[in-house]
């Protein structure tokens, strides 16, 4: 990457990464081997710190959070002939373990979508008042969503969905792959019974590390090996019905030193500030696009992450993303791993432009993106092929 171009694609990795997370990395590959144990058990519990888990072993640290959410949803434990529910915006790594259910009796069911009241010909959120007639019902195991959308950075009311679940008697999974690092979870006080995370997105940690946590009400049942953890000994081993470390294979040192190091930055940020000026970067960028023909923008909500989606009429999205790459502009494209998103938003074939901000990105870098962004769609390369395509 020329220091020419400006990165856009936060929702799906942070980049640049903090420097000390950097030089966390570069310090872990000449560690001794002597020092991995300790290394490993005080990074575990600076991460569940983070997160507000007071029993470490309640959160086992994944090679990321598709990994998580396949050994949470694989491991809970749903009775046959049950159901699970889940949104229309869920992430693959989500909906893929949920459809495996199907081989253990279990049916997963859809909650609809809601009609955004700002914007009429779009789909906004979930429906919590058919969520609470099915669970009602008494036959819901599980309920599984993410806590926000990875295509539209709209944020889905996890919390209200955690309250209801659990009156009725019904677990809860919680994907929060694109809110950990910019929404403070305190997941002992938020009630979920499973969490999944990534460390490379608004972490600011490396790729190839995330975590599941799992609370004390959370029912499992796992036929594990029961490993240890690294530097404990046989009287720490967890009950045999929970997934403990040889269930998420060999945690990679390197990616862990650099998540070590990210937490330990993140907690000497202001996460309410940080996350208001992103929001207020995207909201800009969002106002240009606005006013430009042909142009249907999807998410950026005021409460949402900050990243907002785009389709331009007559164009595919990789190919705009191709277009806008040649002015220096490094975003999103595609169906972003989430083809129930899309399916959701009438996206499917096409796909959508994802543009979102990270934490500390730089205001003169929004002002230029956006200046950039005019001079692709004003291209006259683009808009002659824009032309041809309405003719």
């Amino acid at each position: 990457m020329t220091t020419n171009e400006i990165y856009l694609n936060h929702a799906g990795t942070s980049w640049p990464k903090p420097q000390v997370v950097l030089d966390a990395v570069k310090e872990a590959m000449s560690a001794e081997p002597a020092t991995w144990p300790r290394r490993f058990d005080d990074a575990h519990q600076a991460i569940a710190e983070f997160f507000g888990v007071n029993q470490r072993a309640q959160l086992l640290l994944t090679p990321g959070c598709t990994s998580a959410l396949a050994i949470g949803i694989g491991d809970a434990l749903i009775p046959s002939g049950h159901r699970v529910l889940t949104s229309c915006w869920e992430h693959h790594a989500i909906h893929r373990p949920l459809l495996k259910l199907a081989d253990k009796g279990v049916r997963v069911e859809y909650i609809p979508s809601q009609t955004n009241e700002l914007i009429p010909d779009q789909k906004k959120s979930i429906d919590l008042d058919w969520l609470e007639r099915e669970l009602a019902v008494g036959d819901v195991g599980l309920v599984a969503i993410t806590a926000a959308c990875n295509v539209t950075g709209e944020l889905l009311p996890y919390e209200k969905v955690i309250q209801l679940s659990h009156r009725y008697g019904a677990m809860v999974m919680i994907d929060a792959a694109q809110v950990v690092g910019w929404l403070k979870l305190d997941l002992d006080l938020l009630g979920a019974d499973l969490v999944a995370f990534g460390g490379h997105k608004g972490l600011q940690g490396p790729w190839g590390i995330g975590g599941l946590y799992f609370s004390d009400q959370a029912r499992m049942e796992c036929a594990a090996a029961n490993c240890e953890l690294p530097s404990s000994n046989a009287a720490d081993v967890q009950n045999i019905r929970r997934p403990s470390y040889c269930d998420v294979g060999s945690v990679d040192q390197f990616a862990l030193a650099g998540l070590f190091a990210a937490v330990k930055f993140l907690g000497q940020q202001d996460t309410n500030s940080n996350l208001a000026t992103a929001r207020m970067q995207i909201k800009k960028i969002r106002k240009t696009l606005e006013r430009c023909e042909g142009i249907r923008i999807f998410g950026s909500f005021d409460e949402g992450m900050p990243t907002i989606a785009l389709a331009i009429s007559g164009f595919q999205s990789g190919e705009v993303a191709t277009h806008w790459k040649r002015h220096g502009l490094l975003v999103g494209s595609g169906v972003h791993c989430a083809p129930l998103a899309h399916e959701t938003l009438g996206t499917p074939d096409s796909g959508l432009v994802r543009l979102s901000v990270g934490l500390g990105q730089p205001d003169h870098e929004i002002d230029e993106a956006i200046d950039r962004i005019m001079a692709a769609l004003n291209d006259e390369t683009f808009c002659s092929a824009k032309q041809t395509d309405h003719t």
